[in-house]
């Protein structure tokens, strides 16, 4: 196992153990990482409420490509299981953020990227991901009558 496929495991794991950790019934995929004929995502949980499907991906850098293979085949298998798609990431000494796949900036090559930047400006936290916290902007509205 390369040294990569080593750190992606320890990453899925972390988030299998924080979402455990949060009540939720969870599973990291044996086959994802193309090992099957059937794509499949790095990770299913649920919690009663929410389900969701995640392909997990991390980094030392600053930027982080995902092909649209693999987000084509997360929101195709999200949409037949019924679950919402995410993308999970994680920076190295950042914390987890997470994405929904419409969100992710779309490469001329047909490849999807997030940057450290993005992960502030557009991505959800873990506590908002579990439903323990909101995200709020200046540009948040939703509290005010109209």
């Amino acid at each position: 196992m390369s040294s990569a496929q080593t750190k992606g495991s320890r990453v899925e794991r972390e988030l299998v153990r924080l979402l455990d950790e949060s009540g939720f019934a969870v599973m990291r995929a044996p086959a994802s990482g193309g090992a099957t004929s059937r794509e499949l995502p790095d990770v299913l949980a649920g919690n009663g409420e929410l389900f969701y499907a995640f392909e997990v991906k991390s980094s030392a850098s600053d930027k982080i490509y995902l092909s649209g293979k693999e987000v084509e085949a997360l929101i195709y298998f999200s949409q037949n299981f019924g679950a919402k798609a995410r993308i999970g990431i994680r920076f190295d000494n950042e914390k987890w953020y997470f994405f929904h796949p419409g969100d992710l900036y779309l490469t001329k090559g047909g490849n999807y990227r997030v940057t450290r930047e993005d992960i502030h400006e557009q991505g959800i936290d873990f506590e908002e991901l579990i439903g323990g916290s909101e995200k709020k902007t200046l540009y948040d509205y939703s509290g005010v009558d109209e």
